[in-house]
């Protein structure tokens, strides 16, 4: 008999190109609607840049980059994600926020080997719900990401897909 199971979770979802993704509700400060991040020299192209929220420094990440996606630009809809994340802040930009997505867990998957390699070791999981498909970002890849790319400045700084 299977032991029994938390019966939902709440994503903060957002969509970055064709794709809604979600990160756990408890891991999203906050989203802002505007930001300047300042580029950091040598940086990966991973790395936008860096911003300042109320005095303190916030890694500004690009994850269609890193998700091998094609770049966009920026509108009024883009949004910036801020990442609760411990030691270091980040913030990852998308095309536009949706809103808070509970998930029944039930409806948790693994990601499928038909995804890109590239997009599926950023995802914890996936979720079925009707008519789409919620893709978990596996955040904790995405901050380590983001730390060893802002210390890389001067070297070109390029951090393997």
């Amino acid at each position: 008999m299977s032991s029994p199971r938390t019966p939902a979770r709440q994503y903060c979802a957002f969509r970055v190109d064709d794709l809604l993704l979600g990160i756990e509700l408890g891991r999203v400060r906050e989203v802002l609607r505007r930001g300047d991040p300042t580029p950091v020299p040598g940086a990966s192209n991973d790395v936008l840049g860096l911003m300042n929220l109320r005095g303190e420094i916030v890694t500004v990440l690009d994850i269609r980059s890193r998700l091998g996606l094609p770049p966009a630009t920026r509108s009024e809809r883009s949004v910036y994600v801020v990442l609760d994340s411990g030691d270091e802040s980040v913030s990852l930009v998308a095309d536009e926020v949706h809103e808070v997505i509970a998930v029944d867990e039930a409806a948790f998957e693994e990601p499928p080997n038909a995804l890109p390699a590239r997009l599926r070791r950023h995802l914890t999981g996936i979720y079925k719900l009707p008519g789409r498909l919620l893709l978990a970002l596996d955040v904790d890849a995405a901050v380590e990401l983001a730390g060893a790319a802002a210390a890389t400045t001067g070297a070109r700084g390029d951090i393997p897909p």
